[in-house]
């Protein structure tokens, strides 16, 4: 199961691309939403090995996620993979500079079930896919606005 958006921002990619690798401000944001968010390697920087374990309640069961960085290019993105609860995955950022002033950012997530109980989840989360992806391209978009309000200031 995949879910891809595109934001044009008018922003620099450099400005772009440390916004999307603020790790830091996503795990804080993550853990105001209850979301219990552990560093596993013991690097102080961020790049490849750099990983995480994600522990969260979805659909009243608590699941728990192991994420790591598998590549990392401040010229054009990173990609993360996953692994949970049977559930394997990758989500790639790509950054495109269009000009000095305007950056692409797409970003993608992949889900592939390991195990039988994970393809019933999965294919609970497909008869929602609808909903899911509208909720997915409105944060993505929301943080393009917010990293566009931040730089203009």
């Amino acid at each position: 199961m995949k879910f891809s958006t595109n934001e044009d921002i008018g922003v620099p990619i450099e400005t772009v691309f440390a916004a999307v690798s603020d790790f830091d401000g996503f795990q804080r944001q993550a853990r105001r939403r209850g979301v219990e968010v552990t560093r596993l390697d013991a690097g102080p920087g961020i790049g490849v090995g750099a990983s995480w374990q994600i522990r969260f309640a979805y659909r009243g069961k608590p699941r728990q996620v192991t994420a790591e960085i598998a590549e990392w290019s401040p010229a054009t993105g990173y990609r993360v993979t996953f692994a949970g609860g049977g559930i394997a995955g990758d989500m790639p950022v790509e950054l495109v500079a269009l000009s000095r002033q305007r950056t692409r950012l797409s970003l993608e997530i992949e889900m592939r079930p390991k195990t039988l109980a994970a393809r019933v989840v999965i294919q609970s989360l497909r008869l929602a896919k609808a909903s899911l992806s509208r909720k997915f391209k409105k944060r993505v978009a929301e943080f393009a606005a917010e990293l566009e309000r931040r730089n203009a200031a």
